[in-house]
């Protein structure tokens, strides 16, 4: 029995029978990464003697996630453990504390069990721009598996990872689910305590679960969920038990389909994806879901939006990065403001270089107006687009990315190219709503395709309901590379 290809619920299920123990599957999933993950280098830290060290001095919880070990993306810290955002920069650093979804993960009694690749601090959607190197996709080794969380998604879809958690700033999560053929969330703004997460843009950020299906997706998420007064975002706002809301009655609910979205030529919608789209139309129809057309104008502008607010916010945060502090610093400066200038221009990659001058200008004296304010006018406009449409509908489907994983090395000449490959995911962002992934279908490649359901603020329950309706009726979640 391998249980490293095994579901949460799966696993839960044979640990509480006793089938298995904890120590068992923790093998299981070390001997899956020893045997797979070479090829496809979803990892950057592994050492399952540690983290089985760390295993035997937790306490024995009723939760269904007790004994599962999961994957963590190289921005959220662990305590004890290296923390680098994939970036050479922060080399070396050690985290002094648990990010606050680890410590509820870990109350519940599962166990982080290696760090997974990245973007560098986020920054791109292909898993190239990593000092470790690229992440591959475990459906086409000459692939990406997405990104910016593509080392956590195709932890997941190589069944070296029961679950992964991953972060979202205009697709993250969800680009690489769909690119992977996994299940992927990000919830909505502030659902979700950003306290250990190294930002990148604090008002888009968010952290999300990749997982194998949508009961996972529910019993991960309720686990870590939730208010937490270290973070001055997170919302104090109850969280259901989303694994409760799975299987119930969808029909005569109503999901609106963006007619902005598949324009002709206007996002580059490849039409194997498009037509996968319009079958899981079908589907849902099937189950007595009324779908119909909505209007959301101001779709054009969101990359526009995104690409000056994010920067903006990232080139603050990333000020803190200067060799003083933590993690690297220039070797034998030859005053203070040589040692800022050597480290940060040796520790950043090409692409974090980019976006810091590009937010630094957006921020500058005389043209904070006309971009950055501009930008957050028309953030504003976004949100109340999609606000109009949920008073007629319950949730939105879109695809997730209009083209299935490109080649390695594709994009990475033409970062224009390469940012819009999130122009489905980034309007979730902006308007700080939930929105999923699930597996719809297959290219004329055979790589994985996504749909994408969007809805209203801190309604993630319809969502999985929804998500799940539509999986039980395909079968596309069960097939692997």
């Amino acid at each position: 029995m391998d249980l490293a290809q095994k579901t949460v619920f799966e696993l839960s299920e044979l640990l509480q029978k006793g089938s298995c123990a904890p120590e068992d599957v923790l093998r299981s999933v070390a001997e899956a990464i020893r045997t797979k993950d070479g090829a496809v280098h979803a990892y950057v830290d592994f050492d399952p003697e540690r983290y089985l060290k760390r295993w035997k001095k937790m306490p024995k919880t009723s939760s269904r996630l007790w004994g599962i070990p999961f994957a963590v993306k190289d921005n959220l810290c662990v305590r004890g453990e290296e923390i680098t955002c994939a970036s050479k920069i922060l080399k070396n650093f050690i985290s002094p504390y648990h990010a606050t979804v680890i410590e509820k993960l870990e109350e519940k009694g599962a166990i982080v069990f290696g760090r997974t690749n990245m973007d560098e601090f986020a920054f791109g959607s292909s898993c190239e721009t990593s000092c470790y190197g690229p992440t591959r996709n475990p459906w086409d080794l000459e692939r990406v598996p997405g990104g910016s969380s593509g080392g956590s998604a195709a932890a997941v879809a190589n069944d070296t990872a029961v679950f992964a958690l991953g972060t979202d700033t205009g697709g993250s999560v969800r680009q690489p689910a769909s690119f992977c053929g996994v299940t992927g969330i990000k919830p909505t703004y502030s659902r979700v305590s950003r306290y250990g997460l190294i930002a990148f843009a604090s008002s888009l950020d968010q952290i999300g679960p990749l997982t194998k299906d949508v009961r996972d997706m529910a019993l991960v998420l309720e686990a870590a969920a939730g208010h937490d007064p270290r973070d001055s975002t997170s919302a104090d706002v109850p969280v259901p038990r989303y694994s409760d809301f799975l299987g119930r009655d969808v029909k005569g609910m109503k999901i609106g389909i963006p007619k902005e979205y598949f324009q002709k030529g206007l996002h580059g919608l490849h039409g194997d994806v498009e037509e996968a789209i319009l079958k899981a139309v079908k589907v849902l129809e099937g189950l007595g879901i009324s779908v119909e057309e909505v209007s959301l104008p101001l779709t054009h502008y969101a990359i526009n939006v995104y690409y000056i607010v994010a920067p903006s916010e990232a080139s603050s945060n990333l000020a803190r990065f200067d060799g003083v502090r933590f993690g690297r610093r220039s070797e034998v400066p030859s005053g203070m403001l040589d040692m800022y200038e050597r480290t940060r221009g040796e520790g950043f990659g090409a692409e974090a270089k980019r976006r810091i001058i590009l937010g630094t200008f957006s921020l500058s004296s005389g043209y904070y107006d006309a971009y950055y304010l501009k930008a957050m006018k028309v953030r504003t406009k976004i949100m109340q687009d999609f606000n109009a449409a949920f008073q007629k509908v319950d949730a939105l489907i879109t695809p997730t990315s209009p083209t299935a994983a490109f080649k390695l090395g594709e994009k990475m000449n033409d970062p224009l190219e390469m940012y819009l490959s999130d122009i489905y995911t980034i309007s979730a962002n902006l308007a700080a709503i939930p929105a999923l992934s699930v597996p719809c279908g297959f290219s004329n490649e055979g790589l994985p395709i996504g749909l994408q359901f969007l809805g209203k603020h801190f309604d993630e329950a319809a969502l999985l309901n929804l998500a799940y309706a539509f999986e039980q009726s395909t079968d596309f979640h069960r097939r692997t590379p």
